[in-house]
């Protein structure tokens, strides 16, 4: 016969009347400790001699006839000889174990923010470039489970990579990626690193440094086919002529601010977050510099970029993108193929032959001086590389203008 009703169990609650175990009959038992928010079901039996007990539910989430209904179809299962107390502790240690495993079970996404948190941001200068090839990844990859990753997945990646046309950046991507698993391993994620053995045929292939340079003639050449060449325009006339006078980056023009000049002073301060060295420089500016950023000025009106986005762009960048110029000398045809970094590489070769000292030639393409004197030498040599950088462009004048050279290197070349 039934001992427990619905009308004292909320009379126990309402009073806040605590006990250890008050049976129903049939095995079950209802518990109510202190500690306890809702009373709870318990079941008791014998099994091969041994008192056997189990929690079945809350009070709150299991009523007193649905307990009585649990409590009978757990006797029926103890009659055929099971421990359902023993089975039930089982099932919920598999389920926790299954928890857990999931819990481990790490994408590749998951991978490549753990990698860059603690071994990029950390160790490298230029964490952002690290970033756009670990994008690259995440997009190729993320979605998949470290653990199911194979070599065949980011071998196949790496030759998609390469239809970009860029083999020394699939190279860099392959490097970030064969440490970002590496540290996988390094974690107990993975027992081995897919991505090891893999070199670099596999991706970009072994990178040959380019010799690419213009000569005089083909300066010339460059000069009249942008001035004359259907839709190359004046705004990408002006942005190469300034790549080619000032040495800069192409990444450091196209993102400059009007701003940064000083066209009264012939400055243009870089602050060191704009450049690749990750330190601040003034630029002397030539006077055919001074012109050039004069009508670009005027050019982009009330645009805070000296080179405003165009219409045609959707990037949502305030600045042309990266590829416009690249897009834009496709349309030079009368020489033979250049890139935009074949024009520092112009410019390093005509300061070396007009006898440009070595150490004020490499500071007017702002590249990092190595060794003791990029330690401890803090002098800038404006008044040099303002010097050097007006004769190149007075050469790259003469270029445009046809007119004849003849100045005299300052000392021989070696």
């Amino acid at each position: 016969m039934a001992k427990l009703t619905d009308i004292q169990i909320k009379a126990w609650i309402n009073k806040g009347e605590h006990f250890e175990g008050r049976a129903d009959g049939g095995g079950l038992y209802l518990c109510y400790r202190k500690e306890m928010a809702a009373p709870m079901w318990r079941y008791r039996y014998r099994l091969a001699g041994k008192q056997r007990q189990m929690f079945i539910g809350s009070y709150k989430d299991l009523s007193l006839s649905d307990a009585r209904r649990k409590a009978k179809e757990l006797s029926a299962h103890v009659s055929l000889g099971h421990d359902v107390a023993g089975e039930k502790q089982i099932r919920k240690t598999a389920a926790v174990a299954h928890i857990e495993a999931e819990k481990n079970r790490i994408t590749v996404a998951m991978l490549i923010e753990r990698y860059y948190k603690a071994r990029v941001l950390p160790r490298l200068e230029r964490p952002k470039q690290a970033l756009g090839h670990l994008n690259r990844l995440n997009a190729a990859l993320g979605k998949m489970l470290v653990e199911d990753v194979t070599s065949k997945h980011i071998s196949s990646m790496y030759q998609k990579d390469l239809l970009r046309g860029h083999p020394a950046s699939t190279n860099k991507l392959r490097e970030h990626t064969r440490m970002a698993f590496g540290y996988a391993v390094a974690l107990n994620i993975i027992p081995h690193n897919p991505a090891q053995w893999l070199d670099r045929s596999y991706a970009g292939g072994e990178h040959k440094p380019r010799e690419r340079n213009l000569g005089r003639v083909e300066l010339e050449s460059l000069f009249n086919d942008m001035a004359t060449a259907k839709g190359f325009g004046r705004d990408n006339y002006l942005t190469v002529k300034l790549l080619l006078i000032l040495c800069v980056r192409k990444c450091e023009l196209i993102k400059a601010l009007k701003s940064e000049f000083d066209l009264n002073g012939a400055i243009w301060t870089l602050e060191k977050h704009r450049t690749k060295t990750e330190k601040a420089i003034d630029i002397p500016l030539p006077t055919q510099a001074v012109d050039a950023l004069k009508e670009l000025f005027i050019r982009s009106a009330d645009s805070d970029c000296l080179l405003p986005a165009r219409k045609a762009q959707h990037n949502r960048l305030k600045h042309i993108s990266e590829p416009t110029l690249n897009v834009a000398l496709q349309k030079i045809t009368s020489i033979n193929h250049f890139t935009v970094q074949d024009l520092r590489r112009t410019a390093k070769t005509k300061l070396q032959e007009m006898g440009i000292d070595e150490f004020i030639s490499e500071r007017c393409l702002n590249h990092k001086i190595s060794g003791v004197a990029g330690t401890y030498g803090r002098h800038d040599f404006f008044a040099e590389r303002k010097n050097a950088l007006q004769l190149w462009a007075n050469y790259l004048e003469s270029c445009e203008t046809g007119k004849d050279w003849n100045v005299t290197p300052l000392r021989k070349a070696v």
